[in-house]
């Protein structure tokens, strides 16, 4: 990091070991661990602020990205029937009267019932089925 090779380092020490003497060496030495572990932890939080600046900006450009492509979507899709239209009474499906009575689809009497499809369909107001 501040690239400082070995001679160097013992120099440092040489000149610790001069200066402050090697009685108040121990305590010099947790002196400077506190401070760089300080430093450290002080460059930990700036680093982990940076880090979430990052992705808030990533994020809010992920966003932008999201709307564009959601209103182009929407723009293109045919136009389905909002939450309030699927709710509104359905109005009854006409189905053309049945003449044979073996059908599966008539009750004992040869009253047309209607498939369970065509029931389903006039509940959510759907057009029929291409014939």
């Amino acid at each position: 990091m501040f690239d400082i090779g070995a001679s160097e380092l013992l120099m440092v020490v040489i000149v610790a070991v001069v200066v402050i003497g090697p009685k108040d060496m121990p305590m010099a030495m947790r002196t400077a661990g506190r401070w760089i572990g300080k430093m450290r932890k002080v460059s930990g939080h700036f680093r982990a602020g940076v880090d979430a600046m990052v992705r808030e900006a990533e994020l809010e450009e992920m966003e932008k990205k999201w709307r564009e492509q959601n209103e182009a979507i929407m723009k293109s899709a045919p136009q389905l029937p909002t939450a309030e239209e699927m709710q509104a009474p359905a109005a009854p499906v006409e189905t053309p009267a049945s003449t044979d009575t073996s059908s599966p689809e008539t009750d004992a009497g040869g009253a047309d019932t209607g498939s369970p499809d065509d029931t389903r369909q006039a509940e959510l107001n759907l057009p029929p089925p291409p014939a």
